[in-house]
């Protein structure tokens, strides 16, 4: 078997091939142990991936389970990572990146139509599905991902801070539009390299994003439509009442007309993803319990804001009620010890090291 570097925060990922179909998936090994007291989450992680059935979703094809592991078969995903398809190209425009979004945006509305939101929607969870020139992009990773129920809100603090919504840094209660805060953050790198809010003091980036402050910066942003701009102003949007669902956003010109450009930019926003996005930078994992520690370690969140008032944006889920409280944990895991993925029915001979969930 074919090991992959840790998939999550306590699980690994191999390369396989089913042995009756000869057929090539990604198999998530989660050890047991790793799992004592934390069972809810992946209890959720399989029951949204148990629901998804989208051409840009990583999907769940099976589950096994051992003594000591838990594994999910997933669909296989080769093509390579988001940047690195980016830089490598040649040739990058303004329609090559709304075409990428209009792809998540219309998988992340068939998430919310279900009443499921990510949460956690960046980068390196937009994967390739093959090296084709025109493959489609897949979204994956589903461990923060939430199923919206009757007589439910969100209120824990998670995700990744560069492209978390002001009102989870804020620790408000929050709905499904921050994916669509995410979706904007996204967008907003597509067109230029860099990310929108930085810096190298967390409660300076975290004071950024708490007040939406952004700008398109000269010279990287001259040669970027107003359209572009617009539509990622409405994304962007610091209230999440007055921000645009999946649907508006999927109507906007710059997705669904012509006002995306055909102008190269590939020089300009490769140079700087390979400036601000180095591997050891956006691989870095930060995950929830370690937000609501910053923040409360930084004393920001609600000092800086005022009440808020969630506008849910379906009406199918019913009213809205604080969500249980998950517990922070400070161990690292994903050391499980008993049992090897080795001892698997699955095998790979040799393969080329493909992008794995």
């Amino acid at each position: 078997i074919y090991c992959d570097s840790a998939g999550g925060a306590f699980s690994e990922v191999v390369l396989a091939e089913e042995k009756r179909t000869q057929r090539l998936v990604a198999i998530k090994c989660i050890p047991k142990k790793a799992l004592e007291g934390k069972e809810n989450n992946i209890e959720n992680e399989i029951a949204v991936l148990h629901r998804i059935k989208h051409p840009n979703i990583v999907s769940l094809e099976d589950i096994f389970e051992s003594t000591s592991h838990l594994y999910l078969v997933m669909q296989l995903v080769s093509g390579g990572e988001l940047f690195d398809r980016i830089v490598e190209k040649g040739f990058y425009t303004e329609r090559d990146a709304s075409q990428l979004i209009h792809q998540i945006l219309d998988a992340v509305k068939y998430l919310h139509d279900m009443g499921i939101v990510h949460r956690d929607l960046k980068p390196e969870n937009l994967l390739y599905y093959s090296m084709d020139e025109d493959s489609k992009i897949m979204i994956s990773d589903f461990g923060l991902s939430k199923i919206e129920g009757s007589g439910s809100v969100m209120s824990t603090a998670c995700g990744t801070p560069g492209y978390v919504a002001p009102e989870v840094l804020a620790q408000k209660p929050y709905s499904k539009a921050v994916d669509c805060w995410s979706i904007g953050v996204i967008s907003y790198i597509l067109l230029c390299g860099y990310p929108p809010f930085y810096d190298e003091n967390d409660a300076k980036l975290f004071e950024q994003i708490l007040k939406a402050e952004y700008e398109f910066d000269s010279p990287y942003w001259d040669d970027i439509s107003d359209s572009a701009k617009d539509f990622i102003c409405h994304l962007m949007e610091k209230e999440p009442s007055k921000r645009y669902t999946c649907d508006q956003a999927l109507q906007h010109p710059w997705i669904s007309g012509d006002t995306a450009l055909d102008k190269n930019i590939h020089e300009s926003v490769s140079a700087q993803i390979k400036k601000n996005f180095a591997k050891s930078k956006w691989k870095q994992a930060f995950n929830a319990t370690a937000v609501v520690r910053h923040m409360r370690r930084l004393q920001l969140g609600t000092s800086l804001e005022g009440p808020s008032q969630l506008t849910p944006t379906s009406p199918c889920h019913g009213h809205l009620l604080p969500e249980e409280e998950e517990e922070e944990e400070d161990e690292d895991l994903g050391n499980g010890e008993e049992e090897s993925c080795k001892s698997m029915i699955f095998y790979t001979d040799s393969f080329k090291k493909p992008s794995l969930l």
